[in-house]
């Protein structure tokens, strides 16, 4: 009997131990919601992997977004996508919007928004400067890019947590998100699609503290 109750016992502590362990001190339930965490607590550095699209060549990914200067929205997508992309570039639209100072906002130009192809077969600077076209993307605020190698795409997805499944019938299951890189390329937050407007505040702020 009291072998049985220490033998509960220990289970409880490593089981209590593991949970703490697996989320965080308890911060986190989820694995999206441990990428969010771990990358506010540790930002991630861009990798330098080679990009194109609409206007950009030769250039690498880590060169555009560590300007010194801006802080850049980014989020991933592919052009033949009919759900959560469409959504996605509705939110940008907004937000492209805001930082245009549309409205009574005023224009933030040390804010950028950047949308990623994985679908790097296919998307290319053509098909993306036709999509950028249909949603209304202005350059000096919203590019399109991909990342033409296979293998960089493969390695930017991991760096980042993006998890991209094949479906098997051309189109992909992933994990969409608002993906805040500072003026240094360092992803330092995540944000939920719906949290767009938290996203930009707090990409406003961080850039309002760029020295001119």
């Amino acid at each position: 009997m009291i072998r049985t109750a220490l033998l509960s016992a220990v289970l409880a502590v490593a089981a209590y131990a593991c949970s703490a362990w697996l989320t965080h001190d308890f911060q986190v339930w989820t694995a999206e919601g441990a990428r969010r965490l771990e990358v506010a607590l540790q930002p991630v550095a861009v990798p330098a992997v080679t990009i194109d699209g609409p206007g950009l060549t030769g250039l690498t990914l880590s060169q555009l977004l560590a300007d010194g200067q801006s802080v850049t929205l980014v989020d991933f997508i592919y052009t033949r996508c009919q759900t959560v992309c469409l959504a996605a570039g509705s939110v940008y639209q907004q937000m492209q919007a805001t930082l245009q100072g549309v409205g009574q906002s005023a224009p933030s130009p040390r804010v950028k928004l950047l949308s990623i192809s994985f679908d790097g077969r296919y998307d290319n600077p053509l098909v993306l400067q036709e999509y950028a076209k249909r949603l209304g993307a202005s350059p000096p605020v919203w590019r399109f890019v991909r990342v033409p190698d296979p293998k960089q795409s493969r390695r930017l997805l991991a760096d980042f947590q993006v998890v991209v499944v094949p479906d098997g019938r051309g189109d992909f299951e992933h994990n969409a998100a608002i993906l805040v890189v500072d003026q240094h390329g360092r992803l330092v937050r995540i944000f939920d699609y719906g949290e767009q407007q938290l996203a930009l505040d707090y990409a406003r702020d961080l850039a309002g503290g760029i020295s001119r």
